[in-house]
């Protein structure tokens, strides 16, 4: 593993977003507003509920974020794929935390289950991502993992088999 912190504020996923965290052409966040959490308060590599790595985040919810006026004038909700693309962000980042080279990319999710939504009247949300399989080989680098949102503490997205790679090209 490399040497970085199992937390991490919002300036520090800025410097990720810059390219600063895990140096040139490795794993980077997207810059706001696509930027889905405002801080990591956990992140490890052997631990979770698999012991094979987690990511837990949060993400503040306010009335004025730019999704609750597009999406629906009038009767404003969170993308739902947004909350995805929060847990393939957490998911490449851990992989980037382990000191593992290139940039990522989601491959790919195996099932998503959206049993709630985020309405402007949310004050957070919590990203826990638990890996079942994380692997680098001369050949592949990649992290599969399962993850859940939670929207005021209440479980309101559920996915299984998220893949994300990492690629030196």
């Amino acid at each position: 593993m490399a040497d970085y912190p199992s937390s991490f504020d919002k300036e520090d996923l800025l410097k990720c977003a810059r390219g600063e965290l895990f140096g040139e052409g490795n794993a980077q966040l997207p810059a706001p507003p696509m930027l889905m959490m405002d801080r990591i308060t956990d992140i490890s590599g052997d631990g979770g509920l698999h012991g094979k790595g987690h990511v837990v985040a949060e993400f503040d919810i306010t009335p004025d974020l730019w999704f609750f006026d597009c999406h629906f004038p009038g009767n404003p909700i969170m993308p739902g794929c947004l909350g995805l693309d929060g847990l393939w962000q957490l998911t490449g980042f851990n992989l980037g935390w382990r000191g593992w080279q290139g940039r990522g990319y989601a491959l790919g999710v195996g099932e998503v289950k959206l049993t709630g939504m985020v309405r402007p009247d949310r004050k957070m949300l919590t990203y826990k991502v638990d890996f079942t399989k994380a692997v680098q080989t001369r050949r592949l680098t990649m992290g599969v993992a399962d993850g859940i949102v939670e929207a005021d503490g209440e479980v309101i997205y559920q996915v299984t088999g998220m893949k994300v790679a990492l690629s030196e090209s």
